[in-house]
């Protein structure tokens, strides 16, 4: 009951500090609750360091980062898409935990929160890159916040990101540095997979208005013109496949080759 008071009260400071919309605390409430009632306050810690880092992240040089939110969707207040794209996984895996108490919905729970906070720190981050990012597709430089771009600052802070979530779990949980380092792995690599997801399937369109590569269907009050992607994959969609992608690698590696 304190684990469910305590992300009662987290959702209702996120949802005043313009961090959630009210759908988005809503959402947050369910997969907080689940998490605690799956992995205890261990669990609630990781997800805590995520949404927290994260938030804090966002709101940092907001003014600098304006021009690179026109280009998205959504803003940086997460809805109830954006949280169930970063924490539906994690919250699934703590009910299959609960149900199933097997060590690797331990490992896949930890993968796709640091797999999470890998692509977040990136995007947050490398925004503010004096430096213009790399496409993959072409290696060409690309506007700041391009999906499927990357940048050296970027590509650190992915790094840390995921680095800082397996060494939380590391201290938490008691974990060998094999393990660390499996988390840490896999995390990294769910951003890896979120950089290829958005560059060649993640619909772009083109903003007839002011000539910007957007991934919203309308921009500055008009309807924007189709580029490529599919249709149906939105940032939300290649953050929910990209960390499911890396967890279930990790699994695959955990029974595998690390034997368990």
């Amino acid at each position: 009951m304190i684990f469910i008071f305590l992300v009662l009260i987290a959702a209702f400071l996120g949802y005043l500090l313009q961090l959630l919309t009210m759908s988005g605390a809503l959402a947050a409430i369910v997969v907080g609750v689940l998490i605690s009632i799956g992995f205890g306050w261990k669990g609630l810690l990781l997800l805590g360091f995520f949404f927290i880092s994260s938030s804090l992240l966002s709101k940092y040089k907001k003014k600098q980062k304006q021009q690179i939110e026109a280009r998205h969707e959504k803003g940086s207040t997460r809805d109830w898409q954006q949280v169930f794209a970063n924490g539906g996984l994690p919250a699934l895996f703590s009910v299959l935990f609960i149900i199933f108490p097997s060590p690797i919905f331990f490992i896949a729970f930890t993968i796709t929160i640091a797999s999470a906070n890998s692509d977040t720190w990136a995007s947050e981050i490398g925004a503010l890159s004096k430096r213009k990012p790399l496409s993959i597709k072409n290696l060409k430089q690309v506007e700041p916040g391009t999906s499927g771009a990357m940048s050296f600052l970027g590509t650190f802070a992915a790094i840390m990101g995921a680095f800082s979530i397996a060494m939380i779990a590391m201290l938490s949980y008691s974990l060998s540095f094999s393990t660390m380092l499996m988390i840490f792995v896999f995390g990294f690599l769910g951003n890896i997979l979120d950089t290829l997801l958005g560059a060649f399937i993640q619909v772009t369109y083109r903003c007839p208005a002011c000539d910007m590569v957007v991934e919203s269907k309308w921009h500055c009050h008009c309807q924007t013109v189709y580029l490529g992607g599919r249709t149906v994959v939105n940032n939300d969609l290649v953050n929910l496949s990209s960390c499911g992608l890396a967890s279930l690698l990790g699994i695959l590696f955990f029974v595998t080759v690390a034997g368990g």
